[in-house]
């Protein structure tokens, strides 16, 4: 832990403070233009989030029960006591085989198959268990496993950002299947609350994560750790000798907290992670309009919106695997996870890569530059993790 904390050594309006990357001059003109697409891009999400938790905020009773059930989580994040906010999920959950989806991805070139269990997650906070609990889909865990026909290989584990969990999507945008054929089995796991997790009737997929309030939003990501560490569990069992981790966004958010509670993984690689949710939410209108309303209501300034939330923040907690293993990506036009917050990363981590793109949260421009540095990096922590 910082002392003083992350939380409150930051200044209130760090979300507004312009951050200047070590590429800015050379693609000044490319940056710029996909700077400008992104704000357009966010606010079209940010629209859909803030109708999301309208009718929680205007539920007066409601919100005001929330924000009492939420202090708990400042106080484990005063603790920081990885035991207690991340507990060992228990071994050989038992994972079978699925039915894909009639028109589900089938990449081609690729042996793979359907695979998922049944979450034994609890919730940590003992007031909010019962109410968790009732979110059946959320509970059954899905991912789509490639694996070699001589395998198992290294894995990654690929974690989707939010709303954009569909398999073909991040196989596309992360050019998976040249991963595969560079010799790595991949696991792509849909996180709570996206895809065949989301609840029978949510508008959209992710909704769920923060539809609910924010003790609700706290255990999902506690949750996507948990479920996570069975993968590696089932993943092990299989013989894999080394499995590595990385996503965008959300998923790059969870797989930066991946590194701070499970010494297993042989390397992980966050790309864009938003590491500070509260202030990505204030520089995000519509969102950040309704949500100040509220803070100003009820008192809750920057800081204490940060520490409720804190509790499962990459930045309080240090990664269990050495710096050596941590690899952060992140764009230098990107508008959602801003800059300074992939830069806040990356210090927290010493020791740690860092690699800068010019382009926003959705065009990954020169893509292929950190695509071939992300193999180099894992071919090199994984011999050294097989050793």
């Amino acid at each position: 832990m910082n002392n003083p904390p992350w939380w409150t050594a930051l200044p209130q309006d760090f979300n507004q403070n312009s951050y200047v990357t070590s590429i800015d001059k050379h693609h000044t003109v490319k940056i710029k233009a996909a700077a400008a697409i992104d704000i357009l891009l966010r606010t079209g999400l940010a629209s859909m989030v803030t109708l999301a938790i309208t009718a929680n905020l205007t539920a007066r009773k409601k919100l005001e029960r929330d924000l009492e059930m939420v202090q708990f989580y400042k106080g484990c994040a005063d603790r920081a006591d990885i035991k207690e906010v991340f507990p060992r999920p228990p071994k050989n959950v038992e994972v079978a085989p699925l039915q894909p989806r009639r028109f589900g991805y089938k990449p081609k070139g690729v042996d793979f198959e359907l695979l998922g269990f049944q979450s034994p997650y609890i919730a940590l906070n003992p007031e909010i268990r019962e109410d968790y609990a009732r979110h059946d889909y959320s509970h059954e865990v899905v991912a789509q496993y490639w694996r070699h026909p001589d395998g198992p290989r290294p894995t990654l584990i690929f974690l989707h950002g939010y709303f954009a969990d569909s398999f073909w999507l991040n196989s596309t945008m992360f050019s998976l299947r040249w991963f595969y054929r560079k010799g790595y089995d991949i696991l792509l796991y849909t996180m709570p609350f996206h895809g065949y997790r989301s609840d029978r009737y949510d508008l959209f997929s992710g909704v769920g994560i923060v539809a609910h309030g924010l003790s609700h939003m706290n255990e999902v990501f506690l949750q996507a750790v948990y479920d996570l560490r069975i993968w590696m569990d089932y993943l092990q069992r299989q013989g894999a000798p080394a499995i590595g981790v990385s996503g965008l966004s959300l998923g790059g958010y969870v797989s930066a907290l991946a590194a701070s509670v499970d010494a297993r993984l042989a390397f992980a690689i966050p790309n864009a992670p938003a590491v500070m949710l509260v202030d990505t939410a204030l520089h995000l209108p519509p969102l950040n309009w309704i949500l100040r309303h509220h803070m100003a209501r009820y008192g809750i300034d920057v800081s204490e919106f940060r520490h409720v939330t804190a509790v499962h923040s990459p930045l309080t907690w240090q990664p269990v695997i050495a710096p050596e293993r941590l690899l952060v990506i992140g764009g230098a036009g990107d508008r959602f996870t801003l800059p300074q917050c992939v830069q806040a990363l990356h210090e927290h981590w010493p020791g740690s890569q860092i690699h800068w793109f010019p382009g926003n949260h959705a065009m990954h421009l020169h893509q292929g530059e950190y695509l071939r540095l992300m193999r180099r990096f894992m071919d090199r922590c994984c011999r050294s993790k097989s050793r």
